[in-house]
């Protein structure tokens, strides 16, 4: 959690880039992510140094090479502790013609990092600002992981309220209570095919080092983590370097962050691969058919991308795998043949697990569109006995634009500091969700329709189209209220007739 002096220093280096000419909010961000990416270089290099210092040995892993650079800059200086100590006009000329020529050049090295810095461009304007900037970059304390993942999660925060690419943040709440209930294990292979900023693999990530603090003991399971745990495709550059420098913050050495159009791509070589789906892909688009993967086509035949989507997952899941997406109402009870058929293949092929119904205003203000979370298994031989769903009413947040905490920090999110009264869980439904989610085999089999959650066997959705709305099943209390006879109303109106004449009677007598 970050402290009001550390928010107030990021909020200063904003106002900085604004100041000095740079009011792009992505353009803000992305300066800012090669500045910690170079700052994170020298660290690294410093920590090579040191091991070699302690064994008495040669360095075993050169970032900056020995000698000079091909303009005859000694590489020595492109290293942050080195140039921020430089007047501004010479730091100036260090960064732009040879800090970033060298990142540029770094795609060789096989990071992921390395890679998506090869079209880096550096567009601070001035000296002055470039010196302001590194100057308050250097006072962030970068040495605790989750200071430095919070930092950057504030910086993705500030994004996301400046109104620009807000489509690439799913809620944070909203992602941990997916991660929570697909319960990540050290030995699954994640993937998210729609990464953005990778949100849904940093909180996977997170989540496993909470859940198992003794992962990183074990050799091989630490090997895994680092190098062939996570995966996330997309198509935009700047997100590929910004979601792989928000994995770099939060401690992962070295995850397949890659460019990949991922409807458009045939998936050999990922079919089957992962264990784990999260996601929330973009929706409410369509495709050519010529466009789009015939692996994807011969699953679902259809031009909309929520549907090629869902078809993805299925795609990529290997059997046993699950997934917690998010798909836009309408595919829950879109009457196109497309939408029957999606439907059908995963109550009936697949195992369908869940369905939270999430309120309207969740993705606010970027998206007014209902959505859902669908929770399923690949099995291939169905598996579909009864499908729980919840109706989510409140996440924590307004449902308005400002999306504004309705509660203290310590009590939003899926998993709060204390247990919610009812008051609370009025305005935050997720604790009790994922503690339901964790029932859905059994107390909540017995739960009325009426109620928040329920289960719905298989056989009461087949006979109603594989329709997956929850206002499909969901029963309405209706209040019984008793009745008198008319006889008697009637009798109790005739006598009230009486004493109100009887009262005009005597309010006349008492004006003469």
């Amino acid at each position: 959690m970050l402290t009001g002096d550390i928010r107030n220093k990021v909020n200063a280096i904003w106002d900085a880039f604004w100041a000095g000419g740079i009011s792009n909010p992505m353009e803000v961000l992305e300066q800012i992510t090669y500045l910690l990416f170079i700052r994170r270089l020298d660290d690294a290099h410093t920590l090579e140094e040191s091991k070699a210092l302690v064994l008495d040995k040669p360095i075993a892993k050169r970032i900056f090479p020995e000698g000079e650079d091909p303009k005859g800059r000694p590489y020595d200086d492109l290293r942050w502790s080195r140039f921020k100590h430089f007047a501004p006009a010479e730091m100036h000329t260090v960064v732009g013609e040879h800090v970033f020529p060298f990142l540029r050049g770094m795609g060789g090295d096989g990071s992921t990092y390395g890679l998506h810095m090869k079209d880096a461009r550096y567009t601070i304007p001035t000296a002055g600002l470039l010196a302001k900037v590194v100057d308050m970059l250097d006072h962030l304390p970068m040495e605790d992981r989750d200071t430095k993942g919070d930092l950057y999660e504030y910086m993705l925060g500030k994004i996301a309220s400046a109104g620009q690419n807000g489509q690439f943040r799913t809620p944070r709440h909203i992602i941990k209570l997916m991660v929570a209930m697909t319960q990540p294990t050290p030995k699954d292979t994640i993937c998210d095919p729609a990464s953005g900023t990778c949100g849904f693999l940093v909180a996977a990530g997170e989540y496993l080092r909470e859940q198992y603090p003794n992962l990183f003991n074990d050799p091989v399971a630490r090997q895994h983590f680092h190098h062939g745990m996570f995966h996330g495709y997309d198509f935009d550059n700047t997100m590929l370097r910004i979601g792989s420098m928000n994995m770099a913050l939060h401690g992962v050495d070295n995850p397949d962050i890659r460019y990949k159009d991922s409807l458009a791509q045939d998936h050999a070589g990922d079919e089957e691969r992962y264990s784990l789906v999260l996601a929330n892909p973009p929706f409410a688009g369509s495709l050519d058919y010529e466009n789009t993967a015939k692996d994807l086509l011969a699953i679902v035949k259809t031009k909309k991308t929520e549907l090629l989507f869902l078809a993805l997952f299925l795609r990529l899941l290997k059997p046993g795998g699950r997934a917690a997406v998010i798909v836009p109402d309408g595919v829950l009870f879109g009457s196109s043949k497309a939408h029957k058929a999606l439907r059908q293949m995963l109550v009936e092929e697949q195992k369908l697990d869940g369905v939270i119904s999430l309120p309207a205003g969740a993705f606010k203000p970027y998206a007014g569109v209902s959505t859902a979370i669908l929770l399923f298994t690949k099995t291939n031989s169905g598996g579909t006995d009864h499908v729980w769903f919840y109706d989510m009413l409140a996440d924590g947040w307004s449902l308005d634009d400002k999306r504004q905490p309705l509660l203290d920090e310590d009590k939003l999110g899926p998993n709060p500091a204390q247990p919610l009264s009812e008051a609370e869980h009025a305005k935050n439904n997720l604790p009790d969700a994922l503690a339901r989610w964790a029932q859905r085999d059994d107390s909540e089999r017995e739960r009325s329709r009426t109620a928040q959650s329920f289960c719905v066997p298989k056989a009461d959705i087949a006979q109603e189209g594989y329709d997956l709305s929850i206002n499909r099943y969901k029963e309405v209390v209706h209040e019984t209220a008793e009745h008198e006879h008319p006889l008697d109303i009637l009798a109790k109106l005739k006598q009230l007739e009486g004493e109100i004449q009887e009262g005009m009677i005597e309010l006349e007598g008492m004006l003469r």
